[in-house]
């Protein structure tokens, strides 16, 4: 864990803040310990609710990074990242993520589900999709 990084989250965090958005921030830091990217939270200014830094980075590291290069960075962020941002972090190869607070409850309430329904049907255009990755 590198204080001086995650000291940078919680600065980009307060950025966030003081410029009209919610109180998060993000950076990515390379293998060899330097900074590849830095985002903040910009879901209100943006009008976007997927404006998080996490799924920004995220984001950014599928796109930039070669697979081995993601696996081997850390992701220092200001809060736990959320659900949303936690599956996209997966998808994205980033390797660890160091974050300072914790995400002790959420303000939005889970959006109800069922299923599944027509599985015979719904699972051919995914068969072997995966197996080809």
């Amino acid at each position: 864990m590198n204080e001086e990084h995650l000291r940078r989250a919680i600065a980009l965090a307060a950025e966030a803040r003081a410029g009209g958005n919610p109180p998060f921030g993000s950076l990515l830091v390379g293998p060899d310990g330097t900074v590849l990217a830095e985002e903040r939270n910009s879901s209100i200014t943006d009008n976007d609710i997927t404006a998080h830094p996490e799924l920004k980075l995220a984001r950014w590291a599928a796109r930039e990074l070669d697979a081995a290069t993601a696996a081997g960075t850390t992701m220092y962020t200001s809060c736990e990242p959320c659900g949303m941002c936690a599956g996209a972090l997966a998808r994205s190869g980033i390797g660890h993520v160091v974050f300072a607070l914790p995400m002790t409850s959420s303000r939005f309430r889970p959006v109800p589900t069922e299923g599944p329904y027509l599985y015979e049907e719904a699972k051919v255009p995914v068969e072997g999709y995966y197996a080809q990755k």
